[in-house]
């Protein structure tokens, strides 16, 4: 899991960020006055997991725990948390790395 972090200037335009991101299927987590925090669950390539399961049925069960695996490492660790945050160092005074809207949606909409 990675976490992604937006700069926003005000409160006003952390809304805004939020607002576009859960156009996007994102789901808010926490917030704060100085933050919001939102993730995407990502199940993965539904493709892959039918192509998956009918080789389990038909040739050997090991697909299936290769599907079960894949499912878990799509849902635990591929999906994209996001931070949007109007600070811009961390709690001991470091710079905060800051993403772009681009990153993110690309993150979110990855296809492995």
């Amino acid at each position: 899991m990675k976490l992604y972090i937006l700069k926003a200037d005000n409160s006003k335009e952390m809304d805004d960020i939020a607002g576009e991101l859960s156009l996007k299927k994102f789901k808010l987590i926490d917030e704060d006055d100085r933050f919001k925090l939102m993730r995407k669950r990502r199940y993965g390539n539904i493709l892959v997991q039918i192509v998956s399961l009918l080789l389990a049925l038909q040739v050997s069960w090991v697909f299936l725990i290769l599907n079960v695996a894949y499912f878990t490492y799509s849902y635990l660790w591929a999906s994209p948390h996001v931070l949007i945050t109007t600070e811009k160092v961390d709690d001991e005074g470091n710079p905060l790395e800051f993403s772009d809207m681009d990153e993110v949606l690309n993150k979110a909409n990855a296809i492995l």
